[in-house]
């Protein structure tokens, strides 16, 4: 049973049909002989097909190796572009494409970054936002939804709040199952969290707005060189294009199970404004880790939303940032549903849950090494 849709969704079958039919076309599509202008079609047929689902014009959309490559080319090309101003806008609770870019961006040019708290349900600080802005900021980054504990930003109030600074949204876990505010000066997304292939992503810019390029060589797009993934950008147009599940009741079915089986347990994340397939939980007395192996030994695929590093359990960055003390932030686990799933497999892990729990507080914490 497979609930960690959030980390990566299985290839919808259209998806698949689209990206094998792809593979067998031969051509650069840069080449100016027929076969590369077969390419080149495809590849701007699937151009407009991603932007018409982005609600973009075809031109806005730059195609990226996936949502890391966005998000980087994004945050990077607008500091770059809006030199000499230094400072950046985010928060500790950001996907770590997004931190460890903007950690980068501090050591090794100059960027002065301002960490915006969030609240105990991981929604950004709009009043410390708000006292942040000054004539220095280059941009504002914030998620479009919290890609662990499923809370919605509000994002549509970050960009009242930004005026002509420029905001970038990533919407890498939300695109698909929540709309995407306009106006944004750069919007993340990737293929293989809607249903499509790993490898590809796009970048898409308002159209008064420009971002110096990571790579050089070519200038096969504006902002990104590269010779194109032509079979990838089809698949990822295939899954653009198709409607997703309603999953909202079957997380409620989710959630409530996970509070009658373990009543102890405490959802995390905007009860109300969160992602229809997301339910977040902290189990006390439990090592998330080892909550995640007794499911996966059960038969159910889960996550834990947490880094390890070296063997030794770290809590969720961003759990700690929401105000968790770490022993708690260390029992967390996130079930994620998407497109497929179904009733049984809720059912799987509600029957498993119980029994994996006790024997997690049985077995305790790990003390951190020091």
């Amino acid at each position: 049973m497979y609930l960690d849709h959030a980390a990566t969704t299985p290839m919808r079958a259209e998806a698949v049909a689209a990206y094998t039919a792809a593979l067998t076309t031969v051509g650069n599509p840069s080449s100016i002989h027929s076969h590369g202008q077969e390419a080149r079609r495809m590849l701007e047929e699937a151009r407009e097909q991603v932007a018409a689902a982005l609600g973009v014009d075809a031109i806005q959309v730059t195609f990226t190796s996936g949502g890391t490559e966005s998000i980087n080319l994004a945050l990077k090309g607008l500091f770059w572009q809006r030199a000499p101003r230094r400072r950046i806008l985010s928060t500790r609770a950001e996907h770590h494409a997004t931190i460890d870019a903007l950690e980068w961006l501090q050591r090794h040019e100059g960027a002065v970054v301002d960490w915006i708290p969030v609240d105990d349900l991981g929604r950004i600080d709009l009043a410390a936002l708000e006292a942040a802005m000054g004539d220095d900021v280059a941009l504002v980054t914030t998620l479009l939804a919290n890609n662990e504990v499923g809370t919605v930003q509000p994002v549509a109030e970050v960009l009242r709040i930004a005026g002509d600074v420029p905001v970038h949204v990533d919407a890498v876990g939300g695109w698909g199952n929540v709309p995407v505010p306009p106006g944004a000066a750069a919007v993340s997304v990737s293929a293989h969290k809607i249903g499509g292939p790993v490898g590809v992503g796009a970048l898409v810019l308002r159209r008064d707005v420009t971002v110096m390029p990571l790579i050089h060589g070519g200038s096969q797009q504006p902002s990104r060189s590269g010779t194109l993934d032509v079979a990838g950008a089809v698949a990822f147009a295939a899954a653009a294009a198709l409607p997703h599940d309603d999953l909202a009741p079957l997380r409620d079915r989710l959630i409530d199970g996970v509070r009658r089986t373990v009543p102890d347990a405490v959802l995390r994340g905007d009860p109300v404004h969160r992602l229809p397939g997301n339910a977040h939980f902290t189990f006390p007395g439990c090592e998330g880790d080892s909550l995640l192996f007794l499911l996966d030994a059960a038969g159910v695929s889960v996550s834990t939303g947490s880094a390890c590093q070296a063997g030794v359990p770290e809590a969720s960055h961003v759990l700690l940032a929401m105000g968790l003390d770490e022993p708690t932030a260390r029992g967390a686990l996130r079930f994620t549903l998407g497109d497929g799933s179904a009733a049984a497999d809720v059912d799987a892990l509600l029957a498993a849950l119980p029994a994996a729990v006790a024997s997690a507080r049985r077995a305790g914490l790990v003390t951190p090494a020091r």
